[in-house]
């Protein structure tokens, strides 16, 4: 029996690939849903279903688009093609799209209508500085803190991959990013969102695969405690029950990492963390963003990114942490300047809306933090871990969240 406490996207991906296989598993989750931080909820403001927060998948990201088609869903997830990210920068209204190459070699950042306005092709040599970095390097130190470039490429890519600000975040995990998409060339950069909702394309899929394959989902099952004999887990405690481990028996605990560190011994975690802050509105009328795409970036104002689904329209600020302890209200009307501008609307017509603050979205991306990353495998025999927060050698995005419960489930099967 494999019991895997924690129902986020690391510990259905486990789960996933173990009941895959034909493994007996049991998955517990303290909430009352399944998801995590990548869930949806009815709110009852908006009257509507929406995200608790936005996430952009990209066609390079194997191991997610592996995990919605192992559950049957893959086609809950689109993008354009070929690959385009707009942009527009609130300050002075000028808009452009970033369109990426095919091949390997970035021709597309000779021709001025694909790449930043007001950039040169060799100014995109800073990659090399990222390409090459060191562990202890940051993006900032890599391609310095100002000019258009880095204001309007640099800087919105690195907070929306690694969640930390430029000048703080580590340029060794943006580059294994960068590798995997658009180094790589368009066809694997091509953006990808939730058609619907991200519990109809990441969970609710998934739960009724496991659900098929015989899996016992325990849902308002909290892990209290942990009891170790002779280097391996003997018994779970939950609220409500304990679980006593037989001989052969393996946990995954795909937790955040404070929960971990706190219920195993001797176990160290990075606790430094980032905040993301998403505000949706529900807007009175059909709208458009510019050029018809479903999101689009932002330059020079609080707002970063904008995602348009019917009449939610949704927000994103990540690297957050001090934006966090704005009130509702102010962090609300603020957004609504931003998307007004975009959306040539009333700034002073605020329309219905919700703000949510992740306060520990993820870990901070930080050389230092980085360092601190666990492996999968644990001091004890048959305990193992799961999570964005772990060392996939990926940054903690969704992508890294799956092959980290991949990577505990293999783990497993070897033990």
């Amino acid at each position: 029996m494999i019991h895997i406490v924690g129902a986020g996207l690391a510990g259905l991906s486990a789960a996933v690939s173990l009941a895959g296989r034909g493994k007996r598993v049991v998955l517990h989750e303290a909430a009352a849903q399944a998801g995590g931080r990548c869930r949806s909820l009815v709110d009852s403001r908006l009257k509507c279903r929406i995200d608790n927060g936005n996430h952009l998948l990209m066609s390079g990201n194997r191991h997610a688009l592996q995990y919605l088609d192992a559950i049957g869903a893959a086609d809950q997830v689109r993008g354009p093609v070929p690959a385009a990210y707009p942009f527009v920068d609130v300050g002075d209204a000028r808009q452009w799209t970033v369109r990426p190459g095919r091949g390997l070699i970035p021709w597309w950042i000779l021709d001025p209508r694909r790449r930043v306005p007001l950039t040169t092709p060799a100014q995109y040599l800073s990659a090399l500085s990222v390409i090459t970095a060191g562990a202890s390097r940051t993006v900032g130190e890599c391609v310095g803190q100002s000019g258009r470039l880095v204001t309007c490429f640099w800087e919105p890519m690195t907070v929306a991959v690694l969640n930390t600000p430029l000048a703080e975040a580590s340029a060794g995990l943006l580059r294994q990013a960068l590798r995997r998409t658009l180094m790589k060339g368009e066809a694997w950069s091509r953006p990808l969102i939730a058609g619907q909702s991200l519990s109809a394309a990441f969970i609710d899929p998934a739960l009724e695969y496991l659900a098929h394959k015989g899996v016992d989902i325990r849902l308002s099952s909290r892990l209290c405690g942990l009891q170790t004999t002779a280097g391996r887990v003997e018994r779970l405690d939950f609220t409500s029950t304990s679980d006593t481990l037989v001989q052969g028996d393996r946990v995954i605990l795909a937790l955040p990492p404070s929960i971990a560190g706190d219920l195993v011994a001797g176990l160290e975690v990075p606790r430094k963390h980032q905040g993301i802050v998403n505000v949706h509105f529900r807007l009175s009328g059909p709208a458009v963003l510019p050029g018809g795409h479903p999101f689009v970036g932002l330059i020079g104002g609080m707002v970063q990114w904008i995602f348009l689904r019917d009449q939610i329209l949704s927000v994103t600020v990540s690297a957050a942490n001090d934006m966090i302890r704005r009130p509702l209200d102010d962090i609300a009307m603020t957004a609504w300047r931003d998307v007004a501008a975009v959306l040539e609307a009333d700034p002073h017509s605020l329309p219905p809306w919700r703000v949510i603050k992740e306060r520990r979205a993820t870990i901070s991306q930080d050389p230092d933090t980085i360092a601190m990353r666990p492996g999968t495998r644990t001091m004890f025999d048959n305990l193992y871990l799961a999570g964005d927060w772990t060392d996939t050698g990926l940054p903690a995005t969704i992508e890294g969240a799956v092959l980290s419960g991949k990577r505990a489930a293999r783990a497993c099967e070897e033990a």
